[in-house]
């Protein structure tokens, strides 16, 4: 059967549903894009029409559509595409006055990928784009500052339910399915303003049922609350591959989530060549939900979750009696665990990536440990101060690079000697423009003197010395200029190699 959300998704404005004000602005930014020629940011909650709104602007004027996903395997790649549909002009485009749309999807995820050349180059293409260009994100804040200032930002919010219903009652009269109004409503409340999902509900009870009713919607959601430790029990040890697969029907998680259950808890009964086997189908279960988060398209999930349930039971060989104590992933108490660590290397390593032109990721796996193997506890102290003030570390975050205790003398001392050094740079940065003023009266002065002394008649001499007096400002400035251009830290080449 046809997924509805693709066969009724929206293609003019006009028929984007919940979100009124933000189409208006979309369609305003689009229709006025020769004047200001900025790309905007389009954000907000899973399932709620943000792409789908781009592709039916596209359509409204009349623009071809070049859709990117920041995702992909190959984030270089992504870049290279967006620069090159971004650069093109005038006729190249094929479509009306010339334009031609490009969608970059999933655009909260390039800091995900180390094979992406950074959000700095993204930003870059953003601002020198020839074609408009929207990105669509669904975490704003994990973009970063810079891209986000280069933008405009317009927020698509969760669908209300008075939008959705009427989409859902629309819906089932082209597909001639029969209704209660009260079902359509039960289906709204409980997808909390994806309008994604709730078309996707609808289709899948529309399936069991000749006539959609309440009960059907209430049956539905309790079918899919079995325990979870029900569901392992089975497919551990009772169902068959068709059994395990029809019973992941009924566990309210998702496919990622029941992976790491599942891989968690089957080596406590598995064993030998049926654990390897059952290991083998969740490797493949892994890399289809992989294929999820590059593209976005949820039908790879029924390929995931075949393995990971259908295939680990088949590789059960022999019967399994007796009660095992499952227990919920320990990789979710890890990350608990780890968090705060986490969110401090994470923060670090996007700040080495914003100096270094590198991506978050190469910061995080290559740069770092570097540095921490330099500054290990502090023992190199001047490399140290300079890394705390190129990079801009509290005294936790050295701490953290370095191995030291935050609230240790030395890191103390460590982080203020790094503010003095941040102070002294400051200043060294403004390339001497605090003593131009000085010059300047200094020549003025020495003009002045040279015509006093050659007299109201001798006007040779005094342009000669005024003439001196600007050769010297001159040669002054050009020498400014240098030392300017190499400390200037905003040519993006700033950061390590300033204390290597």
């Amino acid at each position: 059967m046809t997924d509805w959300t693709e066969k009724y998704r929206p293609t003019t404005l006009s028929e984007v549903r919940g979100n009124n004000k933000a189409r208006d602005q979309l369609e305003e930014w689009a229709e006025s894009w020769d004047d200001h020629r900025e790309s905007v940011i389009v954000h907000g909650s899973p399932g709620v029409g943000k792409t789908s709104a781009a592709h039916a602007l596209a359509t409204d004027m009349g623009w071809p559509v070049m859709e990117l996903n920041a995702s992909d395997s190959r984030g270089a790649d992504v870049i290279e595409k967006i620069a090159g549909e971004a650069a093109k002009s005038g006729t190249l485009t094929g479509g009306e006055a010339g334009r031609r749309l490009v969608v970059l999807d999933e655009a909260d995820n390039f800091h995900g990928n180390a094979d992406y050349g950074g959000s700095r180059e993204v930003t870059r293409v953003v601002k020198d784009a020839n074609q408009p260009i929207v990105l669509v994100a669904n975490e704003f804040y994990d973009m970063s500052k810079s891209l986000r200032n280069a933008c405009e930002t317009i927020e698509f919010r969760d669908v209300s339910k008075r939008s959705i219903v009427p989409v859902l009652r629309d819906i089932c009269r082209r597909e001639g399915v029969e209704f209660e109004e009260g079902a359509l409503e039960k289906i709204a409340e409980s997808t909390s303003g994806d309008l994604r999902s709730a078309v996707n509900d609808l289709q899948a009870v529309a399936e069991e049922a000749e006539r959609l009713t309440v009960d059907d919607v209430v049956t539905s959601e309790r079918d899919t609350t079995e325990g979870i430790f029900d569901f392992l029990d089975e497919l551990i040890k009772e169902k068959d591959a068709e059994g395990a697969l029809r019973a992941s029907y009924d566990v309210d998680e998702t496919p990622d989530d029941l992976l790491n259950w599942i891989e968690d808890n089957v080596p406590k009964d598995y064993e030998g060549a049926e654990l390897a086997d059952a290991y083998e189908f969740l490797s493949n279960a892994d890399r289809w939900l992989g294929r999820v988060r590059a593209t976005q398209d949820y039908s790879y999930w029924r390929y995931a979750t075949d393995n990971m349930t259908a295939g680990v039971a088949a590789s059960r060989r022999g019967e399994k009696g007796g009660w095992t104590r499952y227990g919920p992933p320990s990789y979710w108490s890890k990350l608990g665990r780890t968090k705060g660590t986490r969110n401090t290397r994470d923060s670090i390593a996007e700040r080495i990536a914003e100096r270094e032109g590198a991506s978050v990721a190469t910061a995080r796996r290559e740069i770092l440990p570097f540095l921490s193997a330099m500054t290990h506890h502090c023992k190199n102290r001047a490399l140290t101060v300079r890394m705390a003030a190129a990079y801009d570390l509290d005294e936790s975050e050295v701490s953290f690079v370095t191995g030291s205790g935050k609230d240790t003398n030395k890191v103390e001392s460590v982080v203020a000697d790094a503010d003095e050094l941040k102070a002294e740079k400051a200043v060294e940065h403004s390339g001497n423009a605090f003593f131009e003023a000085e010059r300047s009266s200094g020549a003025d002065e020495t003009a002045a003197a040279a015509t006093d002394e050659s007299g109201d008649g001798d006007d040779s001499s005094g342009q000669q010395a005024l003439t001196a007096a600007k050769s010297d400002d001159s040669d002054g400035g050009s020498v400014s200029d240098d030392s300017s251009s190499v400390d200037d830290p905003d040519d993006d080449q700033a950061g390590l190699s300033d204390f290597m």
